[in-house]
């Protein structure tokens, strides 16, 4: 299964970061996007929204205003999944996944890895 990073960092104190840590620990394929280019770990942080094929879920480290940009690329990504990790939280963005048939989750994906319901 392949995760999409979305506000992806270099910076190793950052939830983003331990995400891809803890997603590459578990084998899982990771690409990131980020504000900023750069590597977490061998993962390359792209800045622009990349034409990736095969991404089972997304997981959100931006806010709902950054998500705002987000929203049409996340959709015709048509991930199984979109995580939004605490601090992300989108009523609105719910809806408009909903309605493309896209399941969302409001959890951390750094729990979700360590108790084995990634």
């Amino acid at each position: 299964m392949k995760t999409l990073v979305l506000g992806a960092t270099t910076n190793k104190e950052r939830y983003s970061y331990k995400a891809i840590h803890n997603l590459i620990g578990k084998s899982h394929q990771v690409v990131a996007i980020g504000s900023k280019q750069g590597m977490a770990l061998d993962v390359p942080i792209e800045t622009e929204k990349m034409p990736y094929h095969g991404i089972d879920t997304v997981t959100l480290y931006l806010n709902p205003i950054h998500q705002r940009e987000y929203y049409d690329y996340i959709i015709s990504l048509k991930p199984r999944r979109v995580i939004f990790n605490p601090g992300t939280e989108n009523p609105e963005f719910y809806t408009i996944l909903m309605e493309n048939g896209i399941e969302y989750e409001i959890a951390c994906t750094l729990v979700l890895l360590a108790t084995n319901q990634y």
